[in-house]
């Protein structure tokens, strides 16, 4: 999709269809004011009659003849929040692309949003229509027909030329979304360990800045990994942990990393899941394909920073070689570990590539991202993400990037007071604790290989895809967080 910059008069465009933002209240902006006297006060007539009550999201498609459509986007107040805005541009991009046009006019120029400035209007508003362009039918024997306007082919913005990086940063986030979700929405007999192997490989053609390497599981055995490789046993697929390099930034700083939980399929292993939805399983490396998301987006931009990017892929598979609760493994720090559930295997993969990251590059700092635990969607939902860690100052980081790109994440509580949950009569560690605060317990354990470290856990269980019925499928989320949180580290 191609975004023009223009500074010319939305009532001057000849092309297939004028984009209008209409307030809730008050007066309009001078760009729908323009085309309202252009019209004969044929908008003000569909307000006043509330054809539109410009509502945030509310949109109304009116065909023109002779002439461009218009698409009437509904922005709520003046001055409003920033999710009715990205609420709005969502809406703005489905509308457009459910006419019959594939290209059009905006402008957004005397748009408001509280705190925010213009340059944070143009990021989300080539996001959220390059988002719109997400299509997944690989799968499928015949393709089906993709509406007309699917293939959106250009947007117009009035704005000069100071906001094209805007565009170009909103873009490129949305390429790392796509790319997250497509990982996500794969199958698991195609999206396993080597595929992801492999992706990294692909990513690493697109920038001479960007080195990969992987440790196959003959390596982690040498290296003490029994952690990791208690998980990967019980399938027939290779465990790998992927290194992806990228050195953008000066010669000799410490980079910042990036270590994305990689299940490529959850069964439970021994401690098996119920049948019912296991199939959304697949998405249990979401983790993964955001951090493979997110490196796509640093080379697109270029972005002038030292990141690392690390996979721990494997699968959880049930066979005569799993694990079986009870059993004890020694990680690669030499902590000894009860495996009291092979469910929650996560951290006894993420556990091994911590320390193998820590060890390995010395990072500035270090974020796992992971599908961790369902008791942190009871606790948050599909709405925010969880963030956990001991330094308060990382945490204000993030959660300042979730707010600033509208990809939501809360702080939750890792407190010394909840490391006894996961104390093992039988070894160092358990790798669960009881019923009781299962998010803080997980990420308890993962802390438990961050000593020293400026460190944090995101759990993003309940954001990185949509349940059952037509609208299943990953939702790219973090990597517009992530992103965001790497940028800030440039400023």
């Amino acid at each position: 999709m191609e975004f023009i910059l223009t500074q010319s008069s939305v009532s001057e465009y000849s092309g297939q269809a004028i984009l209008l933002p209409i307030l809730s209240e008050g007066a309009q902006t001078a760009a729908t004011s323009e085309m309202d006297k252009a019209l004969n006060g044929f908008i003000s007539q569909l307000i006043e009659n509330k054809d539109l009550k410009g509502k945030p999201g509310e949109t109304l498609v009116i065909p023109q003849a002779g002439g461009p459509r218009l698409i009437l986007i509904g922005m709520g107040k003046a001055n409003g929040k920033t999710g009715d805005f990205t609420k709005s541009a969502q809406s703005a991009a489905k509308a457009l692309k459910g006419s019959a046009a594939n290209e059009g006019i905006i402008d957004l120029s005397n748009i408001t949003v509280n705190n925010k400035d213009q340059h944070w209007i143009n990021r989300q508003l080539a996001q959220a229509f390059q988002d719109s362009l997400y299509r997944f039918d690989e799968c499928k024997s015949k393709k089906e027909d993709a509406p007309a306007a699917s293939t959106i082919k250009s947007l117009t913005v009035v704005a000069d030329n100071q906001f094209q990086n805007d565009i170009l940063f909103g873009q490129a986030v949305a390429k790392g979304m796509a790319l997250t979700k497509k990982l996500g929405d794969l199958p698991p007999n195609v999206a396993t360990p080597c595929y992801l192997a492999d992706e990294a490989d692909k990513l690493a053609l697109l920038s001479k800045k960007m080195t990969t390497s992987i440790l196959d599981e003959d390596k982690m055995e040498e290296l003490g990994m029994g952690s990791f490789l208690s998980v990967s046993k019980g399938s027939i697929e290779p465990g790998k942990i992927i290194c992806m390099e990228y050195k953008g930034g000066k010669e000799g700083d410490a980079p910042h990393a990036l270590v994305g939980k990689g299940i490529t399929f959850d069964t439970g292993g021994i401690s098996l899941k119920p049948g019912a939805g296991m199939d959304e399983m697949k998405y249990d490396m979401c983790g993964a394909a955001s951090v493979l998301g997110t490196m796509l987006t640093i080379i697109n931009l270029d972005m002038p920073i030292n990141f690392v990017a690390i996979v721990a892929a494997a699968e959880n598979m049930p066979s005569g070689h799993a694990s079986k609760p009870g059993d004890i493994v020694t990680a690669m720090n030499g902590t000894t570990i009860e495996i009291l559930n092979t469910d929650a295997e996560g951290r006894l993969v993420l556990c091994d590539a911590l320390t193998y990251t820590i060890e390995t590059f010395k990072p500035a700092s270090i974020m796992d991202i992971a599908t961790l635990t369902g008791a942190c969607m009871m606790a948050l939902g599909g709405v925010n993400s969880g963030v956990f860690t001991e330094d308060d100052a990382l945490a204000q980081e993030i959660i300042e990037a979730s707010q600033d790109s509208c990809d939501p994440a809360w702080r939750l509580p890792l407190q010394d007071e909840y490391q006894e949950l996961i104390d093992s009569n039988f070894a160092d560690i358990a790798n669960i604790g009881g019923r009781l605060a299962g998010a803080t317990t997980a990420a308890c354990f993962l802390s438990r290989f961050t000593k020293g470290q400026t460190w944090a856990h995101l759990d993003i269980a309940g954001t990185a895809w949509h349940s059952g019925g037509k609208n299943k499928g990953s939702t790219g989320r973090p990597v517009p967080l992530l992103v965001n949180y790497l940028a800030n580290k440039i400023a």
